[in-house]
């Protein structure tokens, strides 16, 4: 792939990304040792642990966290990567969200600073036109992936939320993500059955996700630790990009650790939160789900 296919790639990663994984590896117990564990190895129903594991998060009240969400586009993966910390409790969080290098090792992109709100993704060095010192605002009820793709990381809280909607899910057996004992689990949610038993602020967002992607159905990898607490969790979405009819496939991976770390989040003030126009990156067929040109929104 030479130079100006990459920097394709990377603008077709903004769009999809950031109106614009491959997470740390942790390889799952299978086979004889799973079905040595059995029962003993699981903490009750596979499908009610996954279930409850987003209000195990509430209970821990905040952590730090890494985020990661691959794609393939232009024959090549590109992968966005995230870090920063979430406060369950308040539905707060702040990340710093980074794009790949070009092949001569650039940035195609500063770092971009992301504020997770319930029901609004505010960004910061979006670029496009948008002055350095000024925020963009996102109604994340208003994207048709619910904000699980759009920032190019998806929010910790949804995602764990997701989980609420598993179907089926099975216990894989013990392993370890950074160096933490954990519980793999492996399974398929529902983001129709994910709204439904999701919190207020959450609703709307995974209902639009239902109708947006190509298909409800979330495949996911799951680690939680010995407090049910999600430590590792790796989910696949599948959409439909612009006018491409092949469904594009993203996967996201978030890290949650250091469980207790205060998280200080300022939500922007209404005068730093631009109001012009927001151009596109890349076509309009690059586009993903929920994004379009239009015009920066206030408080």
């Amino acid at each position: 792939m030479d130079r100006r296919q990459y920097r394709r790639a990377g603008r077709t990663a903004l769009a999809v990304g950031v109106m614009l994984g491959l997470g740390a590896a942790a390889t799952g117990c299978t086979g004889d040792r799973a079905a040595a564990e059995g029962a003993h190895g699981a903490v009750g129903d596979p499908v009610a642990v996954l279930r409850r594991a987003a209000g195990a998060l509430r209970e821990a009240g905040s952590s730090k966290a890494a985020t990661s969400m691959e794609m393939a586009t232009g024959g090549t993966r590109v992968t966005i990567r995230g870090q920063g910390g979430y406060d369950f409790r308040h539905r707060l969080g702040q990340l710093t969200v980074v794009l790949p290098e070009d092949p001569a090792g650039t940035p195609e992109h500063r770092p971009i600073t992301e504020l997770l709100a319930p029901g609004a993704l505010f960004m910061k060095n979006r670029g496009a036109g948008v002055p350095a010192d000024k925020w963009v605002r996102v109604e994340t009820a208003g994207l048709s992936d619910g904000n699980l793709v759009t920032g190019g990381a998806t929010d910790p809280y949804a995602a764990a939320e997701v989980l609420r909607g598993t179907r089926t899910a099975a216990y894989v057996g013990r392993t370890e993500v950074g160096g933490t004992p954990v519980r793999h689990y492996r399974g398929t949610a529902d983001l129709s059955r994910a709204s439904a038993g999701a919190s207020a602020d959450n609703r709307a967002s995974l209902a639009a996700a239902a109708k947006g992607f190509a298909t409800a159905d979330v495949p996911f990898d799951a680690y939680l630790d010995d407090h049910g607490r999600i430590r590792k969790l790796r989910q696949r979405f599948s959409f439909v990009n612009g006018r491409e009819k092949t469904p594009v496939a993203v996967t996201s991976t978030t890290l949650l650790y250091g469980f207790g770390t205060p998280v200080d989040v300022r939500l922007p003030r209404p005068g730093d939160i631009y109001a012009g126009r927001v151009a596109e990156s890349g076509t309009g067929a690059e586009r993903a789900p929920g994004t379009r040109s239009g015009q920066g929104t206030s408080q």
